[in-house]
């Protein structure tokens, strides 16, 4: 599945998440890369809406947290053909559904100079 969507400034609380130990271990594990702390945040129009769900729904792809936290799913994706990094799916979040957060090695923003509004294709 390809989709486009607009780059919107997340609630900051990201980073926070990112950077636990036991998240960043099974990131690196599973995905071969320590993910940045933070997560690109991209609006993506609802009539994708359940394809996505679906997507979430089915996806085995699971990290388990510690106490405190929440389970966060993710599947492996690319970000304007040439990203690689994933979407992920916590299980606490406040993000409306067509509110994707795709995570990698790097700060997109700057590596890719995004800015909120501009259009970005994810893959997944």
């Amino acid at each position: 599945m390809k989709i486009n969507g607009e780059v919107t400034t997340g609630l900051g609380k990201a980073a926070y998440f990112l950077s636990q130990d036991f998240y960043t271990k099974e990131f690196k594990k599973n995905l071969g890369f320590i993910p940045y702390p933070g997560t690109l945040n991209v609006i993506v129009s609802e009539e994708f809406l359940d394809e996505i769900n679906e997507i979430k729904n089915n996806c085995e792809n699971l990290i388990k947290p510690d106490e405190g936290f929440g389970a966060v799913k993710y599947i492996e994706a690319k970000l304007c053909d040439k990203i690689n990094g994933a979407i992920v799916f916590p299980a606490k979040t406040t993000h409306e559904e067509n509110y994707l957060e795709f995570i990698a090695e790097n700060k997109l923003r700057d590596e890719l100079n995004l800015n909120d509004g501009d259009i970005v294709s994810l893959e997944f």
